[in-house]
């Protein structure tokens, strides 16, 4: 047992879903030379995925550049024997509309365009994320528009938890929350709730509070978890876990053991979370009878009698059959 924090939940389920997940498309064409990431493997932002053969982008980017220079020397013929003349360089409207009969701004558009295009050779990882599929391989003929493969964030892992109207106002932003899916029920993970989101289903009666938690390695996008929310906070208890609470003549007890044996001890109990008791003090004495540091039994329990022989074994000192 131990003295702490009670804190009182509405339980809930949900899925879990990642908060970054994207199926990457090709903007671009061309013969795939690379596959530097496969599925499983990890990428940062930034980082190349696919890479197509970027000798024809480097082609275009240098006809477009000596089209600009076409461009610029076009408009120093056009422009040139009339500065001669007046003795002064032309300037204002007049030299705009010579950069346009000299094709000068649709070159300078041409060589952007034709730059951006060679730095789309590079498919790169949006953000950091682990590959889950790749649909394409190397020397395969890529097209603009094509799906390359999807990446998803497994570091930052999000619920959106239905909750019933009536515990609507017993949840807020910030409180927390403990999430244990069915792959790891012995291994909970505490997130927070983000938000609670304003509509409220006519159907089921129920609205959404979106809790945000961070990736583990056993929570995947994809499952469904049971999710107990922080309805309230009761501070400086003395608390028990709820299986130690059993009844005995309709008179709640645990058994605390005590040098080699089974010792019941009747308690008040007072609210609980479907995990712990909180321990009141007794009506008559004003005393609560267990102390923190006491050993309360669990498991086996259920059919002791007062002061019997035990041999506890601790969790940690259980061994796998």
């Amino acid at each position: 047992m131990r003295q702490g924090d009670l804190i009182l939940s509405v339980s809930t389920v949900g899925q879990i879903r990642s908060e970054a997940i994207a199926m990457l498309k090709s903007e671009t064409q061309g013969t795939i030379i690379e596959v530097p990431v496969h599925p499983g493997d990890r990428g940062r932002k930034g980082q190349p995925i696919v890479r197509v053969d970027p000798k024809p982008l480097d082609l275009a980017v240098q006809e477009a550049a000596a089209r600009l220079e076409e461009a610029r020397l076009k408009l120093l013929d056009n422009t040139v024997p009339d500065s001669i003349v007046t003795g002064k360089a032309i300037t204002g409207e007049r030299l705009k509309n010579a950069e346009i009969r000299a094709g000068l701004e649709a070159a300078r558009v041409a060589l952007d365009k034709a730059r951006l295009e060679r730095e789309k050779a590079d498919i790169v990882a949006p953000f950091d994320g682990v590959m889950d599929e790749m649909r394409v391989s190397v020397g395969e003929r890529l097209a603009t528009g094509q799906e390359i493969g999807r990446i998803v964030d497994p570091d930052h892992l999000r619920i959106d938890a239905a909750v019933l109207e009536h515990d609507l106002p017993l949840i807020r932003p910030g409180g927390q929350a403990v999430v244990t899916a069915a792959a790891a029920p012995d291994q909970p993970v505490t997130g927070r709730i983000a938000a609670i989101l304003p509509i409220v289903d006519s159907a089921t009666r129920a609205g959404r509070a979106v809790i945000r938690i961070p990736g583990t390695g056993v929570l995947r996008h994809g499952m469904y978890a049971d999710v107990r929310l922080e309805a309230a906070r009761l501070p400086d208890r003395i608390i028990v876990p709820f299986k130690s609470v059993i009844e005995r003549d309709g008179r709640p007890l645990v058994f605390v053991a005590k040098d080699g044996r089974a010792q019941w001890v009747y308690i008040n109990p007072g609210r609980n979370n479907g995990a712990e008791y909180e321990v009141l003090p007794d009506s008559a004495t004003g005393e609560i009878p267990v102390k923190p540091g006491d050993l309360v039994l669990v498991e086996g329990h259920l059919t002791l009698t007062h002061d019997a022989p035990i041999h506890v074994i601790r969790r940690a000192e259980r061994k796998e059959p």
